[in-house]
């Protein structure tokens, strides 16, 4: 058995499932931060979550081979971070990715400078260089070599960027949301809206209950039946596809195409509360029984799946278990 890095005193389930990796993984930390500033080592940060599929994959095909795990430990200070459990560090850095990458997801891969700036990231990275993708080997060279070659440039990009994410993340003033504004909104999303199969925007599609909840509101305010439309369109569609668990209730995670047929596993505590939700307010606004229906079911299967003995819930169901 391998011996235990860092991680094994942490209580985070993510984190103690890395507990055994090859890689000197520290949690996010003073002893982490002090020891790349000492060894003035860039930091290759790691962030996920226990019930991630993507994340397991990575660790399976990176985090544990001997050979990647050589290079993280000669060449980096590496930590991992459980989003669940430090959702501060999850905002900013997802932001830091966003920017970089142009989208962003979870594994997140952020490279660092010491002290804690980012000046690279991505998501999943495979263990070799495959479809167009870089594998994480070849990352690994290259961020060492701009490192070692060109750090004044990395730093100075670092800098810039990390002034950008602190302007976009910080906080606006608290400010009523006037009935332009949610006017604008309806409009926004009408432009997004997929006629044929509800929701926005292309695959891979995600539920949007707050989206629809303020359809909701818009509707009821204006009258205006496309609102309505939109609503009755996506909630009909999710339920009657492979998002939502026909067997069990509940809804996935999210569709990877855009009919909502084939669901990403795992199933989250947030999502299915905020639709259950919408499904009532929509039963309460159409009348329509089987939203009735799929509230109730995704309710029973909260109670049912995700509550725990003591009468907490769990936060998500891991899609590979």
């Amino acid at each position: 058995m391998a011996r235990p890095n860092r991680l094994a005193t942490e209580t985070s389930p993510y984190l103690l499932q890395h507990a055994t990796n090859p890689v000197d993984w520290y949690p996010w930390g003073e002893e982490a931060l002090e020891r790349a500033a000492s060894e003035q080592k860039p930091i290759f940060l790691s962030i996920g979550y226990a019930a991630c599929h993507w994340c397991h994959v990575m660790e399976r095909e990176s985090f544990e081979d001997a050979g990647i795990a050589r290079t993280l430990n000669e060449h980096f200070v590496c930590i991992k971070v459980d989003r669940e459990e430090r959702p501060d560090l999850d905002e900013v850095y997802l932001a830091a990715t966003i920017a970089l990458s142009g989208n962003g997801g979870w594994p997140m891969t952020v490279f660092l400078t010491p002290t804690g700036e980012p000046f690279f990231a991505g998501t999943y990275f495979p263990p070799s260089d495959r479809d167009g993708r870089l594998g994480l080997p070849t990352l690994l060279a290259r961020v060492t070599e701009l490192w070692q070659g060109e750090r004044d440039t990395l730093l100075t990009q670092a800098g810039e960027l990390t002034e950008a994410v602190r302007r976009s993340t910080a906080l606006p003033e608290a400010v009523g949301v006037s009935w332009d504004s949610l006017r604008l909104a309806a409009r926004r999303l009408a432009l997004e809206f997929d006629p044929a199969f509800g929701g926005f925007g292309r695959a891979p599609k995600f539920p949007p209950p707050a989206a629809l909840s303020l359809l909701l509101r818009h509707h009821r305010q204006s009258g205006d039946e496309r609102s309505l439309h939109m609503v009755v369109r996506t909630l009909e569609a999710m339920a009657s596809g492979g998002l939502y668990d026909q067997l069990g209730g509940g809804f996935a995670r999210y569709s990877v195409d855009a009919e909502w047929l084939v669901p990403h596993f795992e199933k989250m505590l947030y999502d299915n509360a905020q639709l259950a939700e919408v499904y009532l307010e929509a039963y309460q606004v159409t009348g329509h029984m089987g939203f009735a229906r799929v509230a109730r079911e995704t309710l029973d299967y909260l109670l049912r799946e995700m509550q725990g003995p003591d009468g907490g819930f769990f936060s998500a169901t891991d899609a590979d278990s």
